[in-house]
């Protein structure tokens, strides 16, 4: 799952040049087309996984590019600008999700739709197996209770540090390690019962 992800985040970050970055700062319309087309696929992606609702993932990646161009001066290009995006992008998820949870439960159902969509298309056959695996792997992050699932999204599929996570989640780095343990342990436990692990 990891691997795939990498593949996908790395031609996001070959699309974003700083020349664009540059131009967009600029107010170039075009510019910021081209830059949210090449980040939209990851940005969604990540709220989806975080909310598990499409349109609440649609309305936080909106927020996020919202929140982005409003702060794109203030960029100074210290890191991937791909990985300021998705810090954004997780906090604009992570703020949908806290507001949303004080007003209503989730709902049950419809889950393996939204799984399907998540994998990236694979060429070869041999793929087929592991879109099984990460399909099971989705489906087991959806059951986890939302502090456990933000956590190990946010170090195993979009590779932030515990220090950036408990930031993000705003708790302490202590807190945070447990939650990416605990997560990660939980997420054994469903997909590979008594380690039956290939």
């Amino acid at each position: 799952m990891r691997r795939q992800n990498e593949s996908r985040a790395e031609n996001s970050r070959e699309l974003v040049s700083a020349e664009l970055i540059e131009r967009c700062k600029r107010g170039d319309r075009d510019a910021w087309n081209t830059l949210v087309q090449a980040t939209h696929r990851e940005v969604y992606t990540l709220c989806l996984r975080v909310l598990r609702d499409p349109d609440d993932a649609a309305e936080a990646a909106q927020d996020a590019y919202i929140k982005v161009w409003k702060g794109l001066n203030g960029f100074r290009g210290e890191a991937a600008f791909t990985t300021w995006l998705y810090r954004v992008a997780s906090n604009a998820a992570i703020s949908k999700q806290r507001s949303r949870s004080r007003k209503q439960s989730f709902e049950a159902g419809g889950d393996d739709e939204l799984v399907a969509g998540l994998a990236a298309p694979d060429s070869t056959e041999n793929a087929a197996g592991a879109r099984v695996e990460l399909q099971a792997v989705e489906r087991a992050l959806a059951t986890l209770p939302e502090h456990y699932r933000s956590a190990v999204l946010l170090r195993d599929v979009y590779g932030l540090t515990i220090a950036e996570i408990a930031s993000q989640l705003k708790i302490s780095e202590t807190a945070a390690k447990v939650r990416v343990h605990r997560g990660r342990a939980r997420l054994k436990e469903i997909v590979w019962p008594s380690g039956a692990r290939r």
